[in-house]
């Protein structure tokens, strides 16, 4: 999973839980709060669980992301355009993937319906992070009906303060219900766990509203929604119809990887030691890990890729763990091999980079290699500014200041520091060649923050 350059296992403020990503200080630096965790195998799961409901629903894939938060809230929401907030809460209260496929579909829904919480000026291009820190503070000054709380979301609950912003109207959760219960159908996928999910929140809606789950919360239920939920369900001709057993798999294994990662100390209890299966082995490697036994960790991934030698995760995994347990140089082969069975991995190849650089005193020819995969991995994640955080430090072990300071520029932009941004990027026109991309790049840079100043634009969010 993601992880800062000193990752040492999923931790609050920086997290991760496979791959290399960094964690911007967007979000508030408060103990309890939700902050972005990424992770190549559980993105590539659920997204393929659900592509063909987005393909049903007239959504592009690609266009479509899933960003999941760690926090033991219930929650999920779309904010900032095609973008689906998902809560490990809420992943944990499900039962199986169909349960996961059902509230995606209902969260398609509303973009289908355009009822998103759209941002403005920089943000609609910031990192997820400094997405999901805008959206904890603008909820909290909705709350609060003061301008000024978003600087101080760290005092209060995030969720609470969340829900005016993201609440919708009846109509449109009747939309959302509806557009899922119509994808599903058109995609031939049960809508057994849609229903089944909604009337699991629908019994905490006696609760008070301080003791609910957030999504109930943010997401109203009603018995006409139940109702309308259980009626497309027993028209639905796919209702009979089981999701495969490599998503029960995956399934599986993802929820034994989230648990081990976010609760190491839960996997002697939740894995009965005659449970020899893969996500009990997984699970256990991962805890071994982040309970820095270093000698079982090791030695269970290494069982683990016994029993699955191409398995790119399990390679993942065991380069994570070699970079953090002090055996940089040993993780290179790993994390190669993982690359090269999982071609369209950025997050791996992030961190196969930030590995080949943390050692680059041995050889450094791995400056070029890493520059060369992380302009790879930046085509396909563009809202990462840690991509930019590697690329200014591989380009300054090489020396070259400007090119360096070219992608701190871009690093402080996504992250909403657009003063930094422009400093940083007027430094850097003195040592790039005018007239080239990079030049350019950095002029763009300054316009862009210059006209997002004369504009008097902020970033914030409002409802569609």
């Amino acid at each position: 999973m993601a992880h800062s350059p000193s990752f040492r296992g999923l931790r609050k403020g920086f997290i991760g839980l496979g791959a290399a990503a960094v964690l911007c200080s967007a979000v508030p630096a408060r103990a309890d709060a939700p902050v972005i965790i990424r992770d190549t195998e559980i993105e590539k799961d659920i997204k393929g669980w659900v592509e063909p409901v987005m393909r049903a629903g007239g959504l592009d894939p690609n266009n479509v992301h899933i960003i999941i938060v760690e926090s033991p809230e219930v929650n999920s929401f779309v904010a900032g355009g095609p973008n689906i907030f998902i809560y490990t809460g809420l992943i944990e209260k499900t039962d199986n993937a169909s349960e996961i496929i059902g509230v995606l579909a209902h969260e398609m829904g509303h973009i289908r319906g355009g009822h998103l919480i759209r941002m403005q000026g920089a943000m609609k291009d910031a990192s997820y992070e400094s997405l999901l820190g805008t959206i904890l503070g603008i909820g909290a000054a909705i709350a609060s009906h003061n301008g000024g709380a978003a600087g101080a979301i760290s005092i209060g609950s995030q969720t609470s303060a969340m829900g005016s912003l993201l609440a919708f109207s009846r109509i449109q959760e009747a939309s959302a219900d509806q557009s899922a219960l119509t994808t599903l159908q058109e995609a031939c996928i049960s809508p057994k766990g849609l229903v089944s999910f909604m009337k699991k929140i629908g019994a905490d809606e006696p609760l008070l509203y301080s003791q609910q789950d957030a999504w109930g919360r943010t997401h109203p239920l009603t018995q006409e929604r139940v109702d309308a939920m259980q009626a497309g369900y027993d028209r639905s001709p796919c209702k009979d119809k089981p999701l495969s057993a490599e998503t029960d798999d995956q399934y599986r294994r993802m929820m034994a990887k989230l648990k081990a990662f976010i609760a190491p100390e839960r996997v002697a209890w939740d894995f009965s030691d005659s449970d020899h299966s893969v996500p009990a082995a997984y699970a256990r490697a991962i805890a071994a890990y982040r309970q820095n036994k270093v000698h079982d960790a090791l030695r269970d991934i290494d069982a683990l890729l016994e029993r699955e030698p191409k398995n790119p995760y399990f390679l993942e995994l065991k380069g994570q763990m070699l970079v953090d347990f002090g055996h940089v140089e040993e993780a290179l082969p790993a994390y190669r091999q993982s690359i090269d069975i999982l071609h369209n991995a950025p997050l791996i190849r992030m961190a196969y980079a930030n590995a080949m650089i943390e050692t680059s005193d041995r050889d450094k020819g791995r400056l070029d290699e890493a520059i060369k995969q992380l302009e790879t991995a930046q085509r396909d994640e563009q809202r990462s500014g840690y991509i930019d955080h590697l690329l200014a430090t591989a380009w300054g072990r090489k020396g070259n200041e400007s090119m360096a300071k070219l992608y701190l520029a871009e690093e402080a932009l996504l992250g909403g520091q657009k003063k930094y941004a422009k400093e940083q990027a007027q430094a850097a026109l003195h040592g790039l060649k005018a007239g080239t991309q990079p030049y350019l790049r950095a002029q763009d840079i300054i316009s862009f923050v210059d006209q997002n100043k004369k504009d008097g634009s902020k970033d914030g969010e409002k409802k569609g």
